[in-house]
């Protein structure tokens, strides 16, 4: 039994192809997504994703030539909280606004004074409201493109719009729905006052809410011929997030998830949901029906290719200098927050490089200080996730930045826990292959447990274990402290 997992992400679409039932990946492929020029700083934007998902797809059934045929299910991952807008004859309406798109920081604060207050909001639903979230996108729409949103008639998430692409069905899962800030995370419902607050007949533009456990449809008759395949069922598939949580064995208690890629994001499943009355955690469904607690920073491959374009570096010249300097960046302390930043919320926030001086102004130490200030800010939200009761003993590490021995030194030492990495990297289409083949079983009366798919298919690669270096503990403490000072002093100030 062949599943064909997909992870639509902000740079970029990838696919794999996973055996079921040895646990062993049989091909890959990966196709770049291009963004909207010109836009305004704080604005992001991307058309919908087909092409790259079809180029995926082709490539990675070419790969497994005949065994095409064995090929039962696709499940699909996405980058979370993207607004895509079809208009009655299912068309875009507009380009889709992604979740890295701050400039509905005023929308998000209107939101979150809608019922009242903050305390209000996180009572209702579990979380307070990001710019990052779906729900300021919907509402930016209606204030300044009131045409558009006239024109709306469905409102989808980028995985909801690939499995309507995919199959022709209409529906959203939990899991992702959590990230639109309107859901009631622990009831799994609409919070509708807040709905209403934007528009009364908002609701009526959304899909049908289901569990994440119930399949997407099946394959569409066209692409079943394009791709040269027989019936093929599509899971419920999820955010990014959620299913990177299942592609790296994070469905029990007791395990810590952090992935590094555009963004940056740490997170534990939940057997019931976890609220911060700080509203810094973001209280999410996942993709098994139970929950997920995430913090989440903005800026990880972006802030790295924005330094790296600075000094024309390769990505091994970056690693490379970044070894050449100390723990601690000889004194530099760098808010890599250069889209705004989620955690600490600073959506209108900036980069800052402080403590430069005659002996640090050089390449190296500047590039050591970016990499502490991107795990820095993980770490400030683990920190936060352990005052919520979240306990582990090991951090499990995927994304690009997994790949990197350096890095992962870097996060055990600043983290103070042991990292390891997978011998499959790609997360979130490992975990969106893992649920086809789950969600296929059960379909079929032949229920495989998903505990028995995640032992067989995601495999710690003992080779990139890394542990946190006791010499460094005081050092990184003092770092992480004086980050969050940093912050807080110039975001006070007005300087953030």
């Amino acid at each position: 039994m062949l599943c064909l997992g997909l992870d639509s992400g902000t740079t970029t679409c990838k696919g794999l192809v996973l055996e079921a039932n040895s646990g062993k990946v049989l091909a890959q492929a990966s196709a770049p997504h291009s963004f909207i020029d010109g836009l305004p700083r704080g604005h992001v934007e991307q058309d919908p994703w087909c092409d790259a998902t079809e180029r995926v797809i082709q490539t990675c059934l070419e790969k497994i030539g005949e065994r095409r045929n064995e090929v039962v299910a696709f499940g699909v991952s996405a980058q979370q909280h993207g607004l895509v807008t079809l208009d009655d004859r299912n068309q875009p309406v507009r380009p889709a606004k992604l979740w890295c798109d701050t400039s509905t920081a005023p929308e998000a604060e209107k939101l979150n004074r809608a019922l009242g207050n903050v305390d209000e909001l996180i009572r209702r639903t579990g979380d307070a409201m990001v710019p990052g979230y779906t729900a300021p996108k919907i509402l930016w729409l209606k204030e300044n493109e009131p045409k558009n949103f006239t024109h709306t008639r469905t409102i989808l998430l980028p995985h909801d719009f690939l499995n309507f692409w995919l199959t022709g069905e209409r529906q959203m899962e939990y899991g992702d729905a959590s990230g639109t800030g309107l859901l009631d995370v622990q009831s799994r419902a609409w919070c509708e006052p807040l709905a209403e607050f934007i528009d009364k007949d908002l609701l009526a533009k959304f899909l049908p809410l289901r569990s994440s456990t119930r399949p997407a449809g099946l394959l569409r008759s066209t692409l079943r011929e394009k791709f040269q395949l027989g019936d093929v069922l599509v899971s419920a598939g999820g955010g990014d997030n959620m299913l990177g949580a299942i592609g790296t064995g994070n469905i029990v208690t007791g395990r810590l998830s952090i992935s590094l890629g555009t963004s940056g994001t740490v997170y534990a499943f939940a057997e019931t949901p976890i609220i911060d009355p700080k509203g810094e955690i973001s209280a999410f469904c996942d993709s098994t029906d139970h929950w997920l607690a995430l913090a989440c920073t903005m800026n990880v491959a972006s802030a790295v290719d924005r330094v790296r374009d600075l000094f024309k570096w390769e990505m091994n010249a970056l690693e490379k200098n970044v070894v050449r300097s100390e723990p601690g960046a000889n004194g530099l302390t760098f808010l890599p927050y250069f889209d705004g930043e989620r955690l600490p919320n600073l959506p209108n926030g900036c980069g800052v490089i402080h403590g430069l001086n005659s002996s640090n102004t050089n390449r190296h130490d500047i590039a050591r200080a970016l990499i502490e200030g991107i795990v820095v800010r993980l770490a400030q939200g683990m920190k936060r996730l352990v005052d919520l009761a979240i306990r582990t003993d090991e951090l499990r590490i995927t994304g690009g930045g997994a790949k990197s021995a350096t890095m992962r030194q870097i996060v055990s030492d600043i983290f103070g826990l042991p990292v390891v990495g997978f011998k499959v990297g790609e997360g979130a289409a490992l975990g969106a292959a893992i649920q086809a083949a789950w969600t296929y079983g059960q379909t079929r009366g032949e229920p495989m447990p998903l505990e028995k798919i995640v032992k067989s298919a995601v495999k710690i690669d003992r080779k990139t274990r890394a542990e946190p270096r006791k010499e460094n503990e005081t050092l990184y403490a003092e770092l992480r402290r004086r980050h969050a000072d940093l912050a807080q002093k110039l975001a006070t100030g007005g300087y953030l």
